[in-house]
């Protein structure tokens, strides 16, 4: 052996020495390091709770100060029309919503005269379209008895005969005025008379409260 064999060998033999040790620190297992935990977005935004998945009601609107329960804020359609004559400061027909009493018509009246006599006025009593608030007046004069075999044959005592009655005598009804008056006569001339007194529950303004005040009162 030449006397540089030796010396090339362990040149070698340190060469793979030094290449198994790289690579056994390069496969070497690393450490790994733990995520850091990452803050709940819905939290940091602090949203408002949902009412559907919460389960609370949306708030209900409530009607503005002075308007009538029910109403959601608008005017309404309810609407009667009723005629206030007599001792009023302005008398004369009144618009009013539905469901006013007789101390809101005359209030729209511009309220009662001085000295006027209002003790049989019941002034909380619910109004009805069509009707006239009379105030301070004396009641009607009687439906003048006509001569026998005429047809109308209605005495002071006796029913109003709705065929034949003018509007002046249909005034005279309780709770009926110049309005009512008309619709009852606009029947009679559209449908050829009366052939019975239920017929009333036909005319515009005639509910049920009126038609039994008035059946005892009229005949056909």
């Amino acid at each position: 052996m030449a006397p540089r064999t030796p010396v090339v060998l362990g040149l070698v033999l340190l060469a793979a020495v030094a290449v198994a040790t790289v690579h056994f620190w390069s496969v070497r297992p690393q450490p790994v390091r733990a995520p850091e935990p990452v803050a709940d977005e819905s939290a940091a935004l602090a949203l408002p709770p949902d009412p559907l998945r919460s389960g609370t009601p949306d708030p209900v609107p409530r009607p503005a100060a002075g308007e009538p329960p029910g109403t959601g804020g608008g005017n309404g359609s309810g609407e009667i029309v009723v005629d206030v004559s007599g001792k009023v400061r302005r008398p004369g027909v009144r618009r009013l919503p539905a469901g006013s009493r007789v101390e809101d018509a005359l209030e729209a009246a511009g309220g009662v005269r001085a000295g006027t006599d209002v003790t049989g006025l019941n002034r909380a009593r619910v109004l009805v379209d069509g009707e006239q608030v009379a105030v301070g007046l004396p009641p009607g004069p009687p439906v003048a008895g006509a001569t026998a075999g005429d047809g109308a044959g209605a005495g002071p005592s006796a029913p109003l005969s709705l065929n034949s009655a003018t509007a002046e005598q249909f005034e005279t009804l309780p709770g009926v005025g110049p309005v009512l008056a008309q619709h009852m006569i606009d029947y009679r001339t559209e449908n050829n008379g009366f052939r019975s007194v239920d017929e009333l529950r036909q005319v515009n303004g005639i509910g049920d409260r009126r038609f039994a005040v008035l059946r005892p009162l009229v005949r056909p």
